[in-house]
């Protein structure tokens, strides 16, 4: 799996967010294509199947974004000190 990079990843999850809250306060015809879109969009990103699974491995990456951004704050400490 070709991994997304973390800005296009939190994009992309937070079209899924605001298009499932729109969705579930108002579903219209409109709502359930952009929710349909961007659901298959963060399906491919992260080589899922459904969108349960879409989610945790999204979790999974932005975990390892976060541990990979403090591996280096730490190194760049150690190289200061």
């Amino acid at each position: 799996m070709m991994v997304p990079a973390e800005k296009e990843l939190r994009a992309v999850l937070a079209q899924f967010a605001q298009a499932r809250i729109e969705h579930d306060v108002c579903p219209t015809g409109r709502s359930s294509r952009v929710l349909e879109d961007v659901t298959y969009t963060l399906c491919v990103m992260t080589a899922s199947r459904t969108v349960e699974q879409a989610l945790a491995t999204a979790d999974l990456l932005m975990e390892q974004y976060r541990a990979a951004r403090e591996g280096m704050t730490q190194e760049a400490e150690t190289l200061a000190a």
